[in-house]
């Protein structure tokens, strides 16, 4: 199992319930927390409002087939692991599947123990991408710096300026990520740390104290940058 300390949350999308929920049975004694969804628009919602680790889409869908469920999903920026699973077993529809952002593909009828593997492989990937630089307690930069262990951090005007626990955490994971976008969804997951999540100006409101504490001008900010529609970037 990927991480034993976290399960990871995976989203299985098939409409066939037999297969919808043996997969769910079996993804679960493998120690994932599972999701299902029938139809494309259902599973697309379910994206938008919480976070996966991994989604396991059959590809033949009534409403919306999986290729198009995929390709929606990219356009929102969401690079989530998507693995595809089709009735059809040639090569066209393989190639369209991985070109449209799958990561991923299995024939049906496929091997249990095969899919497991394949799972388990996409969701170690995704969070080794995920790890962070690692940053000390006290974090300098412009002449400002940031006390995680205590909870406070001296400004621009060379205040002491106390931080609440959720900024702290939201001000190290960026610093963890310097110079890279942080995605929404990885945020609300670490700073948050539960799958559904807050409103995105939940997020905006602490940028915006950030701002505050550290920019000259936060009209034109040189550190903390919001990247529209797909997150938040530090630079020092």
């Amino acid at each position: 199992m990927a991480n034993k300390d976290k399960k990871a949350s995976l989203l299985v999308v098939e409409d066939e319930e037999s297969l919808r929920e043996a997969l769910k049975l079996n993804l679960e004694l493998e120690g994932y927390e599972v999701t299902t969804a029938e139809t494309g628009p259902m599973a697309l919602k379910m994206v938008r409002n919480e976070y996966f680790d991994l989604i396991v889409l059959d590809i033949m869908l009534p409403e919306m087939d999986g290729i198009t469920v995929c390709e929606t999903i990219r356009m929102q920026h969401n690079d989530v692991p998507i693995l595809f699973l089709s009735a059809r077993n040639n090569s066209a529809d393989r190639v369209l599947g991985l070109k449209k952002g799958g990561d991923d593909y299995l024939t049906k009828p496929f091997n249990l123990e095969e899919l497991l593997l394949r799972v388990d492989k996409l969701v170690v990937k995704n969070k080794k991408i995920k790890e962070p630089q690692s940053v000390s307690d006290v974090y300098k930069f412009d002449g400002c710096s940031i006390d995680f262990a205590a909870h406070e951090c001296i400004g621009k005007d060379k205040q002491v300026q106390e931080l609440s626990k959720k900024e702290a955490a939201l001000l190290k994971l960026l610093v963890e990520h310097e110079g890279n976008v942080v995605s929404r969804e990885q945020i609300l997951q670490i700073v948050w740390g539960y799958n559904v999540y807050p409103t995105t100006r939940t997020i905006d409101n602490f940028i915006l104290n950030f701002r505050k504490y550290f920019e000259e001008d936060s009209r034109n900010p040189k550190h903390f940058h919001s990247i529209r529609g797909i997150g938040y970037k530090f630079t020092a």
